[in-house]
């Protein structure tokens, strides 16, 4: 997503780059569904590739996510779209310690890989390892946590302080269970020497419910049934074929039956559509907000004491809303609508014109100048930030205050923004894992936080409350928790969350069980024929 944190910044321009590559696509009809009832039966999806590996060490990428959550099961999943709370898996059962340190996990007997032989604890102990010591992109998901064997069927993560969001980490398919006699066999091990990644790519070393046919990182990834898959998502397509195909090109090929879902559309182009196709339209995780710099050294104007709440209560939250299209929502606050401690909708802010400039007029600004920058090329779920950056121009202007448009390529434009040398940001944040705690990076002294030159001590209330938030346990503590930090920012923070662009997801009359989940899109697996 724009903004990841952590290990996962070496992966931040790749994901950037997925609403707005054009990659050269296989369009060309080919694969469809049989009739209902057959044997035979391939899914064709088409999507804009973001992909890198197969391999569940090191990939992170949204595409990448898609194709490992149908090879490898995880301990922990999430049902359907809900990613509130974490359920069983390859782990019959979870607990997390009273002091939040300890997560002790029971594996579930009967699960097999693809070759028939058990999953074992031994083989999860090697996969998780593997990530969190190999240095690959998503091996900051473990950091700091130690995976042991207490029995040949329980296995323990720890952490030296408390770790709420662990259970909410189990479920993202870069941690899927390899076989781990095959891996090693095949070049991989717990360190930066590991070698599997070139068998990962076209060898399936997973127990979940597809194996890989082949694999393509700029054209497709053909997917075939496990035939000894042993858990409850059976697959009902024998074969799913993943196509990187551009937007246009992905509508064009759902209405005329090339293809049975297209994951790419924006509003404007899923609105009107017909012929028994099934439009899907949810908020995403992304949220698209505005920053306005806090250091002097950048910007005597936007680190002015008022101008945030001038520039928060001069925007037309209802118009940029507009924009986005339906199945867009406002946002209440950084951590989207989806995810626990979500502010509820009543709490968006609304425009406010004389107020915005009467703060304005408390900062000691008078008709400033400020420069708004932002990717020009960037589109978030087929959102462009251009038509978004005039809008807000246009508003501020009724305020009094003066909007220059400086949108930049996205590689320069992530420069300024990750150096902290933006006057007025236009970003987005989508999370690196579905708790709040991954919000964290937007208070004083955090990765978001100082991209805004928002420095450590400046507000020790809120920094504070950050620390408590972190190791707060249990789910109603931390709702509240993570909900009195979003209110407190909004109220005097750098920040100014603005909406939540539509998921649009188009599939054939007979796709059925399609469900959008923030962590990988949707689960091939999960998807049948009427």
């Amino acid at each position: 997503m724009a903004t990841r944190s952590r290990q996962a910044q070496a992966a931040l321009l790749p994901v950037l780059l997925t609403g707005f590559l054009s990659l050269a696509a296989c369009s060309g009809g080919g694969s469809s569904t049989t009739s209902p009832g057959t044997a035979g039966k391939t899914l064709v999806i088409d999507t804009s590739f973001d992909l890198k590996t197969a391999d569940p060490g090191r990939t992170y990428e949204p595409t990448g996510l898609i194709v490992d959550k149908a090879i490898y099961d995880t301990l922990l999943t999430f049902d359907g779209s809900d990613v509130t709370k974490p359920v069983p898996a390859l782990a019959e059962s979870y607990e997390l310690s009273p002091d939040g340190t300890t997560l002790t996990l029971k594996l579930r007997k009967g699960a097999t890989f693809a070759d028939g032989s058990p999953v074992t604890a031994d083989d999860v102990v090697f996969s998780l390892t593997r990530v969190r010591d190999m240095k690959g992109t998503p091996s900051f998901l473990l950091d700091g946590v130690d995976v042991a064997k207490t029995d040949e069927s329980t296995i323990t993560l720890t952490s030296k302080t408390p770790n709420p969001a662990l259970p909410f980490l189990l479920p993202n398919p870069a941690l899927g269970i390899l076989n781990s006699k095959v891996a090693k066999a095949n070049g991989a091990t717990t360190d930066a020497n590991d070698k599997a990644e070139q068998y990962l790519n076209s060898n399936s070393a997973g127990s979940g419910p597809y194996t890989i046919e082949s694999f393509n990182v700029s054209n497709q990834v053909v997917l075939k049934a496990n035939a000894k898959y042993w858990g409850a998502r059976k697959p009902v397509y024998d074969k799913v074929v993943i196509r990187n195909v551009e937007a246009a090109t992905q509508k064009l090929n759902v209405q005329r039956g090339d293809s049975q879902v297209a994951l790419n559309l924006s509003g404007d182009q899923v609105s009107g559509i017909s012929g028994g196709l099934q439009v899907t339209k949810t908020p995403s995780a992304n949220v698209i907000f505005l920053l306005a710099n806090q250091d002097p050294s950048v910007s005597k104007v936007t680190s002015s004491p008022g101008f945030a709440e001038a520039v928060r209560k001069g925007v037309d939250y209802a118009g940029l809303l507009e924009l986005a299209g339906e199945g867009s929502v406002q946002a209440p606050g950084v951590i989207p609508s989806m995810l626990l401690g979500a502010l509820p909708p009543d709490q968006v802010a609304k425009r406010d014109v004389e107020g915005a400039k009467a703060a304005l007029q408390s900062s000691g600004q008078s008709n400033p100048t400020v420069k708004l920058e932002y990717p020009s090329e960037l589109t978030v779920n087929g959102l462009s930030f251009q038509p978004l950056a005039e809008r807000i121009q246009a508003n501020l202007k009724e305020v009094g205050i003066n909007v220059e448009l400086a949108p930049a390529p996205v590689t320069t434009a992530l420069d300024n923004y990750r150096n902290g040398k933006e006057e007025l940001g236009l970003w987005y944040w989508g999370p690196d894992y579905p708790d709040p705690s991954d919000y964290l990076a937007f208070l004083p002294g955090k990765l978001v936080g100082l991209r805004a030159g928002w420095k450590a001590g400046a507000d020790k209330d809120l920094e504070a409350a950050g620390d408590k938030a972190a190791t707060t346990l249990g789910d109603d503590a931390r709702k509240q928790a993570y909900a009195d930090i979003q209110t407190k920012l909004n109220a005097s923070g750098p920040f100014v969350p603005l909406v939540q662009p539509s998921q649009n997801i188009v599939t054939a009359g007979t796709v059925t069980g399609m469900a959008y989940n923030p962590v990988w899109t949707v689960d091939v697996a999960g998807l049948g024929v009427k």
